[in-house]
C-alpha cells in the first residue's frame, strides 16, 4: 500500500506522459582509462541537453544498469555510484531530477543478466504507468559495450529482446566500442544493425540520444518521430 501510495503522488505532481529509457552501460576492465572517462563526460552531456528541454525533463525518465564484474542498478538521483535495488519504482528518475554518476571500470562482462534485468525494469514500469492512469511512450533501451557477454546463459537474451520488439514492447539500440564483438551485438539487435562508435565519440553520441529523446517527447505516445542524422558512428557491416 506503501509503494502505491508513492505512485500516485509521483503521478499527480507529474501526469506527462513518460519515455522509460533504460542504459546499459559497460563498465568492464577493459573500459578503463579513457574509455570510462569520455562515457563519464558524455553522461554529463547527456543530462545538460535534456535538462535544457523543460517537456523533455518531465517527460524522458532514466534508468541505468552498469555491468561490470556484477550487474548492478544505481541511483541516478544522488549522483553517486550508490546501488539500489532492481525496482521500478526506484530505478527510474525523471531527467529533472537526474543526476549522473562518475562511472569507474573493473571486473568482466555479464552483458546477459545487465539486458535481461533491464528488460524487467521496463516491464514493471510500464506496470506502474498503466496501474496509474498515465500514458507512456514505447520504451529505449540503449546499449554500450566494448566486449562481448561472458555470463552463462546470455545466448538466450537476445529472443527477449526480439519477442519485445517484434510486439512493439521498446526500441533497442546497441552501440559497439572499439572492441566489442560486434557480431554477438548484432543478435542482441536484429530490428535494426548495431552501430560502431567512432573512436571514443561518446559525448556526440550522447547529443544525439538526447536529441532524438526530445523530439519524442515533444509528440504524443505512438507517433512516429523522425530522428536526427547520426554522425557519430556507422552501422557495422561485417556481421
Amino acid at each position: 500500500m506503501a509503494i502505491e501510495r508513492l505512485e500516485q503522488v509521483e503521478f499527480a505532481d507529474n501526469p506527462e506522459p513518460r519515455c522509460p529509457v533504460v542504459l546499459l552501460l559497460d563498465v568492464s576492465g577493459s573500459m578503463a582509462g579513457r574509455p570510462i572517462e569520455e562515457l563519464n563526460q558524455g553522461l554529463q552531456e547527456f543530462a545538460s541537453v535534456l535538462k535544457s528541454d523543460r517537456l523533455a525533463a518531465l517527460r524522458v525518465e532514466v534508468a541505468l544498469i552498469t555491468f561490470g564484474g556484477q550487474v548492478r542498478a544505481l541511483d541516478v538521483r544522488s549522483g553517486t555510484q550508490q546501488e539500489i535495488p532492481f525496482d521500478a519504482e526506484q530505478a527510474f528518475v525523471t531527467i529533472d531530477s537526474f543526476a549522473p554518476p562518475t562511472l569507474a571500470a573493473a571486473g568482466e562482462t555479464p552483458m546477459g543478466e545487465a539486458v535481461r534485468k533491464g528488460l524487467t525494469l521496463l516491464r514493471e514500469r510500464k506496470e506502474i504507468c498503466k496501474r496509474n492512469g498515465a500514458d507512456y511512450f514505447r520504451p529505449w533501451v540503449f546499449l554500450i559495450t566494448d566486449g562481448r557477454p561472458n555470463d552463462n546463459g546470455w545466448e538466450a537474451v537476445p529472443d527477449m529482446v526480439k519477442e519485445e520488439e517484434q510486439r512493439k514492447g521498446l526500441t533497442f539500440y546497441a552501440v559497439g566500442v572499439e572492441g566489442a564483438d560486434m557480431k554477438v551485438l548484432a543478435r542482441f539487435s536484429e530490428q535494426r544493425p548495431p552501430m560502431r562508435l567512432k573512436g571514443l565519440a561518446f559525448r556526440e553520441m550522447f547529443q544525439w540520444l538526447s536529441k532524438s529523446l526530445s523530439a519524442v517527447a515533444q509528440s504524443r505516445p505512438g507517433e512516429q518521430v523522425p530522428l536526427p542524422a547520426v554522425g557519430w558512428g556507422q552501422v557495422d557491416t561485417s556481421s
